[in-house]
Order: C-alpha cells, then sequence, then structure tokens
C-alpha cells in the first residue's frame, strides 16, 4: 500500500487522534502538540509539552476528544499529569501511584482521566476538578493498557498479571476479570458485538466475549511483538501495527488474516488511527512518519475495469490491497464468475465442452480461477458414464462415481436421483414400519444396496420403527424439544420426509418471526421465538431475541407511563437500547445530572449532590454510581478539614465513619497517606475499622457531613 498523504516530524509519534471538530491532534515523544487539518496537513495550532518519553510502548499520552484536556506520564514516569492543552497550563499532578505510573487515558465522555501504575492500581479523575473520582479493581502487577467502548460504558484493564478487568463505567460495577493469557497482556482493543481483542507479550492474540467472559477465536500468524492496534469505523477490519515496521490486517466476520505486510515501514509503529470520515487508516512511526492509507483506494478502478471485462486486471489490482475484495465492485465480479461457473457446469453436464471453455476463456489468465477451470472440465470428462449409470438405474455405481466427482452433487441428474431415493424410502418406511410387510421394504430398497452412505438409514428403519414413531408423535404433538432430542440421539431420523417438513417448519417460523419484528409486531414475534427456542438450529438466537424484545417492551412501555427507575434500570444493561433515541435522551439527562453531582461532590457539598440526584435514588442500576459520587463529596470533606486544620478526633471521627460507609477505597486509602503526612502523632489504623461497601450503602445513610 502507498499513502495517500505524507508529514514528517522531528521525534517519534506516540499518538494520533481524530478530534469531534474534524482537526488531528499527534502528539510527540517530547509531548510536542500538534493540531492539524486534517485534509492539507497544515498546522493549525500547538504547544510543547516538555515531557521527553523515552518508552511508549504503553499509552504515555492521551487527548480528549475536544482536544482541550491532555494527560501526559512524567519523564520520569513517577507522577502523571492533566494539562488544559488550549490554555497550554498544567492542571493537575498526580503522584498516588506506589513505583511508577504506567499508562494514561481519558474516557470517551471526556469525564475522567485514568492513571494506572505498577502498582495494579487505577484511578479516575474528575477532569473538571481534578479530584479523584473512584479507582478501578486492582490488579497484582504493573498495568499495561487501558480501553474504553466507543459510548465510554464499558473500560477494561490489563498487565503483567494476565488478567483482563472489565468494569461497567454506567453503573460502577465490575463485570469480570478473566485470565484467558498465559503471558503479560500488553494491548486491547473493543469491537463491535460486545467482543474485546487482546494480545500478550508472546504476540498470541485473542477475541472473547466481553459478557460471558468466553473466548471467541485465537488470531493465528502474529510473529512480531505488538505495538499499537486499531479498528476501521464499521468493525469490518482489525489493523495491528508491530514494532518491526509492519501493520497486520485482519477481517473481523472470519478472523482472516488478509496481509501481514499491508503497510510496510523501516522502523516500529508507535501509533494508530482510524478517521471515520474518509475511511483512513493514519499510521504514525518511530521515525516521525505520519501515513495516511485510504484503505478502500482503488475501488473505482475496480469498477472501471469490470466495465471492460478486464478481469485479470481486476485480480491483479485488487491482490494490492486486499481490502478491496470486500468492496461493492468486487461483489459483482465475484457474482460474475459465480454466474459464469453454473452456466458452464450447465453446458458440461449436456456434453457442449466448446460452450463452456468459451465462457471460461475471460477467467483463464488468472491462476487461481484456472486452476478451478481445468479441475472442472477434468471432473465432467466421465460425467456421459454418470448419467449413463442413473438412466440404466446403476444406483451403486452412480452414487460411487458421484462421490469421486462432488461437483456433480450440485447437477439436476443428482437432485433428482436424491429426489427418487426420498421418495422410494418414504415408502419404505411405511412398509417396514409394519411387520407384515417389512419384506415388501426390503424389495423396494433393492437398487440402494451397497450405496454406503444409505445403508445405515436403511438398516435403521428396520431396526428403529419404535424411535419412528415416537418422532412422528412428538411433531404431531409440537413437542419439537423431544423430536429434536431423539434426532441428537437417532441421526437416521434426518433421512424421514418428516424431518424435512419439520426444519421447513422452523424455517418458516423463522421468517415471520423476522417479519413481526420488522413491522414493529413485537407481541406476535415472541409468540413465534417460544417455539423456536426449541429448534436446535435457532434457539440460540431465538433465545436472545425474546430476551431482547422482552426488554424492550419493558423499557417503551416504562418510558410511556413516565417511569424512568425501571427504564434506567433496564437500558443501563442493554447496549442496544442505549443507541435509541429515547435512551440516548435518558442518558444524556443523566450525564448532566452526573456532571452537576461531581461539581458539588468536589466542593463536599451534599446537599448539592442530594438534590441533583434524588430522582435517581430509587434506581438500582445508579446506586452504586450514586454511591460513588457521595464518597467523592465525603472525600472532599475529609480533605477540607485537613486544609481547615481540624483537631485530630475529629478528621479521624470522619475517617472511621467514612470507612463504615464505604470500606476502604484506594482514594481513602491515598488520602489517608497524605493526612499521616500532616498529623504525624496519629495511632490510627484503618485495617481494623469497621468496613462498609459501595453494594451496602443506602440513601438513608446520607449526613450533611462526615466528620460530625
Amino acid at each position: 500500500m502507498k499513502p495517500i498523504i505524507e508529514k514528517k516530524i522531528d521525534e517519534a509519534v506516540v499518538l494520533i487522534k481524530v478530534l469531534d471538530n474534524g482537526e488531528l491532534v499527534v502528539v510527540d515523544s517530547k509531548t510536542n502538540v500538534r493540531y492539524f487539518d486534517k485534509e492539507t496537513m497544515d498546522l493549525t495550532a500547538g504547544f510543547k509539552g516538555k515531557i521527553s518519553h523515552l518508552r511508549y510502548k504503553t499509552s504515555v499520552v492521551d487527548i480528549d476528544s475536544t482536544g482541550e484536556f491532555l494527560s501526559s506520564l512524567s519523564s520520569d514516569c513517577t507522577f502523571s499529569r492533566l494539562i488544559d492543552a488550549r490554555k497550554k497550563k498544567n492542571l493537575v499532578k498526580f503522584d498516588k501511584h506506589h513505583g511508577e505510573v504506567s499508562c494514561v487515558a481519558i474516557d470517551p465522555t471526556n469525564r475522567y482521566m485514568f492513571s494506572s501504575g505498577e502498582d495494579g492500581k487505577t484511578f479516575a479523575l474528575d477532569i473538571k476538578s481534578g479530584n479523584i473520582a473512584f479507582s478501578l479493581p486492582n490488579h497484582a502487577d504493573t498495568i499495561n493498557d487501558i480501553v474504553f467502548t466507543e459510548n465510554g460504558q464499558w473500560v477494561a484493564t490489563a498487565g503483567y498479571d494476565k488478567k483482563v478487568s472489565i468494569f461497567n463505567l454506567t453503573m460502577m460495577v465490575s463485570k469480570h476479570r478473566v485470565q484467558i493469557h498465559s503471558a503479560p497482556i500488553v494491548k486491547m482493543q473493543f469491537l463491535s458485538k460486545h467482543r474485546l481483542f487482546s494480545v500478550d507479550k508472546r504476540n498470541k492474540a485473542i477475541i472473547f466475549d466481553v459478557y460471558s467472559g468466553k473466548v471467541i477465536h485465537r488470531l493465528q500468524a502474529i510473529h512480531d511483538d505488538v505495538t499499537q492496534v486499531t479498528k476501521s469505523s464499521d468493525d469490518k477490519f482489525l489493523f495491528i501495527g508491530t514494532i518491526l515496521g509492519y501493520v497486520m490486517v485482519y477481517e473481523l466476520e472470519t478472523y482472516q488474516l488478509l496481509s501481514r505486510n499491508y503497510v510496510k515501514l523501516t522502523c516500529a509503529i508507535t501509533a494508530l488511527e482510524f478517521d471515520k470520515e474518509t475511511n483512513n487508516l493514519i499510521v504514525g512511526s518511530n521515525d516521525g512518519e505520519i501515513l495516511f492509507y485510504n484503505i478502500y483506494k482503488g475501488e473505482e478502478r475496480l469498477s472501471s475495469l469490470l466495465k471492460n471485462k478486464e478481469y485479470k486486471a481486476i485480480e491483479d489490482y485488487a491482490s494490492q490491497n486486499p481490502i478491496l475484495i470486500y468492496t461493492k465492485a468486487y461483489n459483482s465480479i465475484s457474482a460474475i464468475w459465480d454466474r459464469t461457473l453454473e452456466i458452464a457446469k450447465k453446458f458440461l453436464e449436456n456434453g457442449d465442452t466448446k460452450s463452456a471453455e468459451k465462457l471460461f476463456m475471460p477467467f483463464k489468465e488468472i491462476p487461481s480461477k484456472n486452476k478451478l477451470i481445468q479441475r472442472t472440465m477434468k471432473d465432467y470428462v466421465e460425467f456421459d458414464k454418470f448419467s449413463m449409470l442413473v438412466k440404466q438405474n446403476k444406483i451403486p455405481l452412480a452414487y460411487s462415481l458421484a462421490n469421486s466427482h462432488p461437483v456433480y452433487k450440485e447437477s439436476k441428474l443428482y437432485k433428482d436421483m436424491e429426489k427418487k431415493w426420498k421418495e422410494i424410502f418414504t415408502i419404505a418406511q411405511k412398509y417396514a414400519l409394519d411387520p407384515r410387510t417389512t419384506d415388501k421394504a426390503r424389495e423396494i430398497l433393492t437398487p440402494y444396496r451397497g450405496v454406503s452412505e444409505k445403508s445405515m438409514a436403511m438398516q435403521d428403519i428396520f431396526r428403529k420403527g419404535v424411535i419412528y414413531t415416537r418422532f412422528k408423535e412428538c411433531i404431531s404433538k409440537k413437542d419439537f424439544r423431544m423430536a429434536f432430542e431423539l434426532i441428537k440421539q437417532n441421526p437416521f431420523l434426518k433421512e424421514f420426509a418428516s424431518y424435512d417438513t419439520l426444519m421447513t417448519y422452523g424455517n418458516n417460523l423463522y421468517v415471520k418471526a423476522q417479519k413481526s419484528i420488522q413491522e414493529g409486531n413485537l407481541h406476535s414475534a415472541v409468540k413465534i421465538l417460544i417455539i423456536l427456542v426449541d429448534f436446535s438450529e435457532f434457539s440460540e438466537e431465538a433465545k436472545e431475541l425474546k430476551i431482547t424484545i422482552e426488554e424492550n417492551q419493558k423499557f417503551f412501555d416504562a418510558i410511556s407511563k413516565g417511569n424512568i427507575t425501571v427504564a434506567y434500570d433496564i437500558m443501563d444493561s442493554s447496549y442496544d437500547l442505549q443507541n435509541t433515541q429515547e435512551g440516548a435522551k435518558l442518558q444524556e439527562e443523566w450525564d448532566e445530572a452526573l456532571d452537576m453531582a461531581h461539581i458539588h461532590a468536589s466542593r463536599g457539598n451534599v446537599d448539592g449532590v442530594k438534590k441533583v440526584l434524588e430522582k435517581y435514588m430509587r434506581i438500582s442500576s445508579k446506586s452504586i454510581s450514586i454511591a460513588t459520587t457521595f464518597a467523592w463529596c465525603y472525600l472532599s470533606q475529609l480533605k477540607q478539614s485537613v486544609r481547615d486544620k481540624e483537631t485530630q478526633h475529629v478528621i479521624e471521627n470522619g475517617i472511621r465513619n467514612y470507612i463504615m460507609f464505604f470500606g476502604l477505597q484506594e482514594q481513602l486509602r491515598s488520602f489517608f497517606e497524605d493526612y499521616k503526612s500532616v498529623y504525624t502523632d496519629t495511632h490510627l489504623d484503618i485495617e481494623v475499622q469497621v468496613k462498609g461497601s459501595l453494594k451496602m450503602w443506602k440513601p438513608t445513610m446520607i449526613v450533611e457531613s462526615i466528620i460530625n
């Protein structure tokens, strides 16, 4: 791939980000921040952060989506810093980690700056006030990466303890702590359909389900240290940058490796970003290169070649950019080839080799197609023999020849032979089930003796007549669960016409359910899905659809009745509902309330927090988030009491109360370390205090002051 735009700066690129306003921000290893017009790459603004980063495999800097706030590690990694990037002003110096700081991040809602360290701790700082808002579950060792879903609902941390910790930022609860790697994890990336990509130091890459924690797929062929990861905005492709300067690309439906050297540079890939407006992959390197690659570059050229039927040129051109095979233009070419192959096979079935060769001619120059053409032509050399065997009713020999040439099974002649088999088998079944007419059944099936794939079914109808009778009874009584259990234990039942009828019924039900959903007739859809749950082929999807529909019905019913308690509880556990118009409105209202509550909490104003969050107090999905906000508020009071030089007894009473309400949180431990540096003669042992928890906290526990 050749870049469509190239830019060079003096230092290594450690961050590239497309901002909400369309600007491109680039941060280098000396924390020089540059704002570019991404179309012209003209410099529009910038400043020098004067922080040198010698190591930047982890996220040493991050910037919010507005380009206003920058987070960064210090040069010696002893603290992290929050900077007002527009005003070029230091806002917060955060030095509460025991040991070095390993990575920083700003969440997609631009609400928190996260600071992670080699102590396994991750603190969330409120960007507006600079105060610690909460902390994420601890790891046993250094944290290497912290990533978010696009909507900011989920956050994942991972590192040297080989575990991935997944936390719901909306509900403020931990979802999973999974260990699926055997080596320290270095990079992660959230994907659509609640998936998470992670890769470890041994270059083992895994995609797993965020909800269940189960492994979905293990990516193959990563033989280089991974430095950066990003995905296309439509979640079709995953891009992996490596220390040797390669960008690999995987397709995310089948997880196929499309190219191990989609981009090849002479130095390490140090930054990756994807611009959803232009479909540009933006690559930053250790040498200060900033390169733009349009992943669909060449699609117009494909369309032009298609008009001229230059199929060989199309294949050659697409080989330069493997992503082109997923474009509409290439799909049209694939459809033409499939149609050509289908028609050519019909000519060959009729012995018209010349017409088939003429059809194939435009594709013969394509090696992959020519190989298939030659094999197809060779296979059909014996088709006349196959046709003769069928006409002479030499059934075993015909089936044997079809097995030698599987392409024959696509022919009308073979399909007619199979249809005749099913008809004869159905008749034989009726006789086989009556002991007085079993000889008649054997006589009917005589032509199929010697056909290996039919012998088991023929033997079973004489041995298992009782099972078949029970199978038919299950279908007639619509006991589909038992019917499929019998099929599972007795595969021979698939040869019966009753099985075909059952599957046709299931397919029709599925189509009706989808149609009902599209038409908004959810009640009818649920009734159908209840039946489909018993069909093994549709069971899992039917269960998920049923649950989703029932939740949606409850949600919209709650909205119509003004019951926000139920609406929020349902919405907070559903990503799809959050993307609806009603869900987005509810989320916006909650975000505004939470932002206002945070302002009050940073000032220690309990009444202000209570007033703002009053209407949300009974919503169970918000309970821990509300408890976290009050914990922050009371911690602000404790900090203020130290600044006001309150007596030791009063402050320690407040610390005990805090622990009794909320437990021993990392932010309280951090405060207590500061407290001991001021009140050096304290004998308070926070470890032996009566401990509460965020989960146990109730609104009835609200007090005006934690120290009284």
